[in-house]
């Protein structure tokens, strides 16, 4: 699991958003967001700090998930991390 949290946390920094970011936290919260979900596409969205939102494209498949991209939003700046591509 930890290559999961490691990759999800490159992806976001050579997205360019430098700040520290969690990948064990980021998948935990997604993992958390999902349970219970039926099979589909969600957008969820996350406010780590008072100015930084982030907000996940996850489809919901029946026994995982795929984590399409992640935009975050911290004061005037915009990030866009596609984990598809």
């Amino acid at each position: 699991m930890d290559e999961i949290y490691e990759i999800i946390e490159t992806k976001i920094h050579e997205g360019g958003y430098l700040d520290e970011v969690s990948g064990y936290q980021i998948y935990n919260e997604i993992c958390d967001f999902i349970e219970d979900k039926e099979p589909g596409a969600y957008i969820f969205m996350s406010k780590d700090h008072a100015d930084v939102i982030f907000e996940y494209n996850i489809q919901v498949l029946e026994d995982n998930f795929n984590l399409s991209y992640i935009d975050i939003k911290s004061g005037d700046q915009s990030y866009h991390i596609n984990f598809d591509a």
